[in-house]
């Protein structure tokens, strides 16, 4: 969080104030909030957001060998490399025409469900809470601060906490308990995944046809271990959530209006199930729906479709604020799918990156970021779908499909169920997520922690799977395969915070098109041709201030909060500007705290 030196003057009543934040410098990428401020009805009446950095991969992944796709894609981040590694490997899969042995796919699985657990934990405890914590609440909200002091925390008997202060005052960062504890349980997960997929966060045991990992019994126990390790903790994290975030409901009558957008949710699915999957773009319908977190898209509270065919047919690529020409006149390379579907010229398949450099202009082109946008065939509008941040959009999608039913996760219609065992301390424990009434920055963020424990409880279902295949003598890791002439091939999956979608072309063997779309694009797009607002844009402009600042200390914690709900990678730090652009003062902290005291 960027910290302001006073303006020179106060707003007047009725005065809009210009406040930026950029860059929040990110993994993807530059995000860019530019804001229009009413400070006298403390509201926010316009945002853009903005990327100021090209990077190209759809350019240079032309003419590569397909085999490479997934180790060069998984640079494409820093911190989730391995979920464009794996959806690189499902998009080559159905290219090649071949299937992942049974017991690869769920070492797979562990390694996906192990990078959920790090990021998710790292991201909540050590990066959104500080928004939270007793040290930032002081700042921006003291009121709110002095009723969290003498308000009982509901869940104390569960987590220690006495009051919910007490809960802000663990997360203040680099001398919180919690805030440190989190950090040492996120040493744990990312051990845990390179168990499974050899190096954090770009895998060296992970191939199209299954992975290099030996599967010996032990390192699945030692996996074993160190989750039951961490049961506890999630238990404990997920009654704290609670706590705060309802608290917040409590003490700031309309705080579910921060951050909160129409229900536009995608999900495109993970943990494949091994007795399904076979890549086969022709049965992709029944394999996307095996999957142990169900693809979907939501609109409005209702569940349009889990087809993955239709989700992928459905996807447009949209310019309009994007620094891009359009490639509409190109010819396409693939008109019609495997199942005699037409593609269209704006579907990833078809693209073309053609960059257009321009100065920066909110009333033409602002952004690097192009808009993906998916074509609702019941009304024919492209909706801006966001991910909620990845854990709200896989839990509501789940949830409503009620498709999901193993021994320790059961989505009910409304609702999904998630079962911890025993851990050192605490008892085996049922925790409920239930579709909340609102698409909104608390809601994004309790999401989060409940989705951590929705990764613990599959992967003891996969671990219990692999133990008993190993047993049983099954031990094959591998399917041998070739590269063919021409192909085309579309992998689905969720990176940490949302859709994740790889699509691939191949020529004379070689790769003649290939565009990775990771949520990125999706929650972060500028205004698109039609004029429709990206979902960060969306979330903040109309959004209520409840920060007790005036324009001259203004922290801007709620649009904080709104933005990071989204989890738009890793917050670095933040550039402050009010005003025709005149920095106040430029703090590198990467996250606010090293100097709160």
């Amino acid at each position: 969080m960027a910290i302001s030196e006073p303006a020179p003057a106060p707003a007047k009543p009725g005065q809009l104030v210009e406040m930026s934040w950029d860059p929040i410098t990110r993994i993807i990428g530059n995000l860019g909030i530019y804001t229009k401020i009413d400070f006298a009805k403390r509201r926010v009446v316009e945002c853009h957001a903005t990327s100021s950095l090209f990077r190209g991969y759809s350019v240079f992944m032309k003419g590569k060998d397909p085999r490479d796709a997934g180790f060069i894609t998984s640079r494409i981040c820093g911190i989730c490399g391995d979920n464009h590694t794996t959806c690189s490997v499902y998009a080559q899969n159905m290219a090649y025409g071949i299937k992942t042995p049974p017991l690869g796919e769920l070492i797979l699985n562990l390694g996906e469900a192990a990078e959920y657990m790090f990021d998710h934990t790292i991201f909540q405890d050590n990066l959104v809470f500080v928004d939270f914590c007793e040290a930032m609440v002081k700042q921006t909200n003291p009121s709110v601060l002095q009723r969290a002091q003498t308000t009982e925390a509901p869940n104390a008997e569960l987590h220690g906490k006495r009051t919910i202060a007490d809960i802000m005052t663990a997360f203040n960062p680099f001398e919180g308990e919690l805030y440190k504890e989190a950090l040492a349980v996120s040493r744990v997960t990312r051990e845990m995944f390179c168990l499974m997929e050899g190096r954090h966060v770009h895998p060296s045991t992970v191939y199209p046809g299954g992975v290099g990992t030996m599967p010996q019994p032990n390192v699945f126990t030692d996996y074993l271990s160190r989750l039951i390790g961490i049961v506890d903790f999630i238990k404990r994290a997920v009654a704290m959530n609670n706590d705060v975030f309802d608290f917040f409901y409590e003490a700031l009558p309309g705080y579910e209006e921060v951050g909160r957008r129409r229900i536009l949710l995608g999900c495109w699915g993970a943990f494949q199930n091994p007795d399904v999957v076979d890549y086969r773009y022709e049965t992709m319908n029944e394999w996307g729906k095996a999957m142990y977190v169900t693809p979907g898209i939501v609109v409005d509270g209702e569940l349009v479709t889990n087809n993955l065919v239709d989700i992928n047919l459905g996807i447009r690529i949209l310019l309009g604020s994007s620094f891009y020409e359009d490639w509409v006149n190109e010819e396409p390379f693939v008109t019609r799918d495997p199942l005699g579907n037409p593609v269209d010229i704006r579907h990833p398949w078809n693209q073309t990156t053609l960059p257009a450099p321009g100065k920066r202009d909110f009333a033409d082109k602002y952004s690097w970021v192009m808009s993906p946008r998916w074509l609702d065939p019941r009304t024919g509008e492209h909706l801006a779908l966001d991910t909620g941040g990845g854990p709200f959009a896989r839990l509501y999608v789940t949830a409503l499909s009620g498709l999901v039913d193993t021994p320790y996760v059961q989505s009910t219609g409304q609702s999904v169920r998630i079962t911890l065992p025993k851990g050192r301390t605490l008892p085996e424990t049922t925790l409920e997520w239930r579709i909340p009434p609102w698409s909104n920055a608390l809601e994004r963020n309790r999401a989060r922690v409940y989705f951590v424990a929705y990764s613990a409880a599959m992967a003891l279902w996969f671990i219990e799977q692999a133990l008993e295949r190993i047993r049983g003598g099954d031990t094959k890791v591998f399917q041998e395969f070739d590269v063919p002439d021409e192909a085309i091939g579309c992998g689905f999956h969720e990176a940490v915070r949302g859709v994740l979608s790889h699509h691939m072309v191949i020529q004379d063997g070689k790769i003649a098109n290939y565009h990775p779309y990771p949520p990125t694009p999706w929650n972060a797009s500028p205004r698109d041709s039609y004029g429709t607002p990206g979902p960060y844009e969306d979330a903040v402009q109309d959004m209520p201030i409840f920060e007790e600042n005036g324009p001259e200390d203004f922290k801007g914690v709620d649009i904080m909060r709104a933005v990071r709900s989204f989890d738009p990678c890793l917050p670095c730090g933040v550039h402050m500007y009010l005003g025709k652009g005149r920095v106040l003062r430029k703090v590198h902290s990467p996250m606010f705290g090293a100097t709160h005291g």
